[in-house]
């Protein structure tokens, strides 16, 4: 009887061994740069002799940079903590861009570790100030990577309410942090997250915030009526003759914008309806006469009125905003990017590029790094402007275009470098310079040359079919927008009720009309105005808006993106 005892003990016990030494699965992982057997022991909780165990090219070779390591996973193992170093801490000084969870994240501690050992930082970093980091060969464990985004977690958070709150699958989010693996997420712990991402967000410091939704919001007009001035010019259209009305609905005109602008607002109408704000649209036909426009004024009862949406044309729009009759009425300009005269009740919906060029111009001023290669190519027209950048090194090149509208292919290939990254800033507007630049610097691109491209205004002639989007994406243009025609979830569900419900897709003018108008009623119904302190920015399809007060009176949308080619597609860049 003993005999079978002890077999049936040793035969359990075996079992068991091999059950806790056997990995239930294995993850691939592929080395990236600065990653040692340490800070993977730390990311997976095993041992660097278990790594080694499953990894034996390791001992022959040495952990290289793109090798990639069968990972084994153990559904039931303890977690296995690395053996403790002694930590040694380096001087360092705060670069601009460099954020708290920034560097928590390259360093692997979390933000209240890195205050702990900094207390000064708590109330937040200055840049030129010296602070105290870990230092060792094992301790930087994290690259930043500017495509990707990145959420900070929070206290009681688990994988899957983030994975909800983002809109990814647990599975990706779990493939971009491994650490998810073995644990669940840890308050503070700074998570990876895929660029196309964004949930409910906006980024600021790099950081995905939580956006304020006012379609979520508790609301304290559940009625409203507004006023929208469009230039159909229906006299002009002859109905009785089918093909003379084709032919002139077929071309981009004031009628065919008006159309489009007038589904888009009817599409932001019905949204607004679904969420309990019955809005009422009186639609006016001004001809784009502003005789048309003085008997409109007159004719019409503008107690009750909540906001005035156009007219679209400037001129039309600056002679209606100066009657008193309407003084007190918010006056939306939907579509134009020219300066109006600031009048008080006037809200300018489209960035002016004036400011943008400045912002882009303050950003790029950042982004330039002094110790790598900066070369500044420009036209005469703009040539003041590009005058500005040569400043930020004085070892920067400094390229006129010549009389034809082309630069020199031979002199931009002496002047880009191999050893160093090249920053190039390109100010024109000349199609034919702008195929000419883009073109040669992407022939410049190759596994020993890197180019990174910068503007401080981009306009409409990059959209041009001479201009290579692949050539772009490959030399990273980077620049400042005031839209931005990203394929998301919300979008794609917009194309397709606008499908269903006229027949054709919707063009730029049906997604403008779309969030201006969608702003303009969730504003008021929230807070029965249009500019609030509460309200910072707001963000929808395609467009941002942030409106803050003009110098002379009236308010500016100070909403912008910050985008990036990449191969066929476009990011965003974290401001």
């Amino acid at each position: 009887m003993k005999p079978k005892l002890f077999f049936f003990f040793f035969l359990i016990l075996g079992f068991l061994t091999f059950s806790q030494s056997t990995p239930d699965r294995f993850i691939v992982h592929k080395v990236k740069k600065k990653e040692t057997l340490y800070s993977l022991s730390k990311i997976y909780n095993i041992s660097i002799e278990t790594i080694k165990e499953y990894n034996p090219l390791i001992d022959k070779i040495g952990l290289k940079r793109k090798m990639k390591l069968q990972i084994p996973f153990f559904k039931n193992k303890p977690v296995v903590e690395a053996l403790p170093e002694l930590v040694i801490y380096k001087k360092h000084i705060v670069r601009p861009k460099e954020t708290k969870w920034r560097l928590a994240y390259e360093y692997g501690l979390k933000i209240s570790d890195l205050e702990k050992i900094n207390p000064e930082i708590v109330s937040g970093l200055k840049v030129g100030q010296q602070i105290l980091l870990p230092t060792g060969k094992d301790t930087i464990v994290n690259d930043f990577e500017n495509e990707l985004n990145y959420y900070q977690v929070k206290s009681d958070e688990n994988s899957y309410q983030i994975s909800q709150k983002i809109g990814i699958s647990r599975d990706s989010l779990v493939a971009y942090n491994p650490g998810l693996i073995a644990m669940e997420p840890q308050a503070e712990m700074i998570l990876k997250i895929p660029n196309q991402f964004m949930g409910n967000f906006d980024i600021k410091n790099g950081l995905l915030s939580e956006r304020i939704s006012l379609k979520d919001s508790f609301f304290s007009n559940n009625y409203l009526q507004l006023v929208c001035f469009l230039p159909f010019k229906i006299r002009e259209i002859e109905f009785d003759s089918v093909e003379k009305t084709n032919i002139k609905l077929s071309k981009r005109n004031l009628h065919t914008i008006s159309t489009d602008f007038y589904f888009g607002m009817e599409m932001a109408k019905d949204f607004c309806d679904s969420l309990g704000i019955k809005t009422k649209i009186k639609v006016i036909d001004t001809q784009n006469d502003l005789s048309v426009i003085n008997e409109i004024i007159s004719s019409i009862e503008w107690k009750g009125i909540n906001a005035i949406i156009g007219p679209l044309i400037p001129k039309n729009l600056e002679f209606f905003s100066k009657n008193s009759q309407i003084s007190d009425i918010p006056i939306v300009s939907p579509l134009s990017t020219k300066e109006i005269d600031g009048h008080k009740n006037v809200f300018q919906s489209v960035s002016r590029l004036k400011r943008l060029r400045k912002v882009m111009m303050n950003y790029i001023k950042n982004e330039i790094d002094s110790t790598q290669n900066l070369v500044i190519i420009t036209d005469s027209i703009n040539f003041k402007i590009a005058n500005e950048f040569k400043k930020l090194s004085s070892k920067s090149h400094f390229v006129e275009s010549e009389k034809g509208g082309f630069v020199i292919p031979e002199l931009i290939d002496s002047l880009l470098v191999d050893s160093l990254k090249n920053q190039v800033i390109f100010e024109s507007q000349n199609l034919g310079l702008v195929a000419n630049v883009t073109s040669l610097l992407n022939s410049q691109v190759g596994k020993e040359r890197d180019v990174q491209l910068f503007s401080s205004l981009r306009t409409a002639i990059y959209d041009n079919v001479n201009i290579s989007r692949k050539h772009l994406g490959n030399i990273k243009f980077t620049y400042l927008n005031d839209n931005f025609p990203r394929e998301t979830n919300e979008r794609q569900k917009f194309k397709d009720t606008f499908l269903k419900k006229y027949g054709d897709y919707p063009s730029k003018e049906s997604y403008r009309a779309f969030d201006v108008t969608m702003d303009v009623i969730l504003r008021l119904a929230y807070q029965n105005k249009i500019h609030s302190d509460k309200i910072e920015e707001t963000n929808y399809i395609e467009n941002k808006f942030k409106y803050l007060p003009d110098e002379g009176g009236g308010y500016s949308n100070f909403g912008f993106y910050i985008l990036q080619n990449k191969d066929y597609d476009i990011i965003e860049i974290k401001k």
